[in-house]
């Protein structure tokens, strides 16, 4: 039997404008119930896009959202997409002690194990996060991938797993637990992020077609993401934000839907674990990739970890 070709993998990390790092200290955790909400008319939008394209995907949702829009996760179940864990209180993992990030994932996942009655098998950590004493703790708590490996040194703020090469696609860590890297744009001296967030807002549609061409043509998976809060036509003004914090979070908002709606049309997408029986027969193991646990890195000592997702 023919090799199925390498796919397009759609993923949404579902959370408020407010849960975004590029804010900083300019939005306070313990007022997010203060903020006005644009989740769900902004994940309503995605819907009716993916609808329209004919296209199902991968919707990482934090627990915290899912607590206070029960109703938008059972339509996104509803409408046959794939419901994945975002965690709950959308802290780096690395600021998390292994007991924290335990208590954190198993949270969000029984809220969402309760809206959707059913497994809750993938998780993505905020802000791509991830290290290896966290992948144990994700197969303990019965999750079967983790899609938060971004495999490139261009971002202070990403997390590292040990042991992946910056090629990978798709990893088997261990018997039956995948880690599915996001896509980078491999050259001969750098591994240039092109999963999606501020880098598919920045840089030319064309290049950015071009450049998941290469990607796949290189036979792994294309694995692309986006916010909800990146199609928001009118997104809240926040006093402060400025220089990079800003353009990161507000470049080109008001192209991104278009594009999205563009780059969905010229590839076939589908979600994460309907590809990954396919996928795993392209998978590279590694051995005993995250099987030991580490300590945590220490938060800053000027608090909270800022990243841009």
């Amino acid at each position: 039997m023919d090799e199925k070709p390498p796919r397009c993998l759609l993923t949404i990390d579902v959370e408020d404008w407010f849960h975004s790092y590029n804010y900083g200290n300019l939005v306070s955790k313990e007022h997010w119930r203060d903020y006005e909400g644009h989740v769900e008319q902004n994940t309503l939008r995605i819907l009716e896009v993916l609808d329209r394209s004919g296209v199902r995907g991968t919707f990482f949702i934090l627990g915290w959202v899912a607590e206070h829009y029960s109703g938008l996760v059972r339509r996104i179940a509803n409408a046959g997409h794939e419901v994945a864990s975002h965690g709950y209180g959308h802290d780096p993992v690395y600021s998390l002690t292994p007991d924290q990030f335990r208590s954190d994932v198993r949270r969000s996942k029984d809220v969402l194990e309760d809206i959707v009655g059913r497994p809750i098998e993938g998780y993505r950590a905020p802000c791509f996060s991830i290290t290896n004493w966290a992948l144990p703790i994700l197969r303990e708590l019965g999750f079967t991938y983790d899609s938060s490996f971004f495999p490139t040194t261009t971002h202070d703020r990403y997390g590292r797993l040990e042991g992946i090469n910056v090629g990978s696609g798709l990893v088997e860590v261990h018997d039956g637990f995948f880690e599915v890297c996001i896509s980078c744009l491999h050259t001969a001296r750098f591994a240039v992020p092109w999963g999606g967030g501020g880098y598919f807002r920045l840089f030319p549609y064309g290049l950015w077609l071009g450049g998941v061409r290469r990607i796949l043509r290189s036979g792994v998976p294309y694995v692309f993401y986006i916010h909800p809060w990146e199609i928001d036509p009118d997104p809240p003004q926040v006093p402060g934000l400025k220089g990079l914090r800003a353009l990161r979070q507000r470049v080109n908002l008001t192209r991104c839907e278009a594009r999205l709606a563009a780059l969905l049309g010229a590839f076939p997408w589908c979600p994460i674990t309907e590809a990954i029986d396919d996928l795993a027969t392209m998978a590279r193991p590694q051995i005993d990739l995250g099987l030991t646990a580490r300590p945590p890195r220490p938060v800053a000592a000027s608090g909270r970890p800022r990243c841009a997702d």
